[in-house]
């Protein structure tokens, strides 16, 4: 499975990685070349990525994940961005609750 990412993934993404920092800068720089390979097997929004590191340039070293987010809307829930070999490699979001959640909320609700 290879598709393009999908509109709210690119939202999301988008949302977490808007900050000045070097490491959020390059990664943000990586989602116009960024394809969903994998999805979750609970149901959930999870979806392992792939970059196309021929066309851009991996993160400088950091820790994973490289950024860790809540929602204020649900609050039940968080969202991060892990990398591999300073490329984006997954979009995790997980539940504090029983139940997976399975559509991304709205970015906005991020926070930071």
């Amino acid at each position: 499975m290879t598709e393009p990412l999908p509109p709210d993934v690119t939202a999301t993404l988008r949302a977490l990685l808007s900050g000045s920092d070097p490491v959020s800068v390059a990664l943000l720089a990586q989602v116009l070349h960024t394809r969903v390979v994998g999805r979750c097997g609970c149901g959930c929004a999870t979806v392992d990525l792939e970059v196309d590191r021929t066309a851009v340039a991996p993160a400088q070293s950091h820790g994973n994940p490289a950024v860790e987010a809540g929602y204020t809307d649900p609050h039940t829930a968080g969202v991060m961005v892990c990398t591999e070999d300073g490329y984006l490699s997954l979009l995790e979001i997980y539940s504090v609750a029983d139940e997976p959640i399975s559509a991304w909320p709205d970015p906005s609700h991020i926070e930071r």
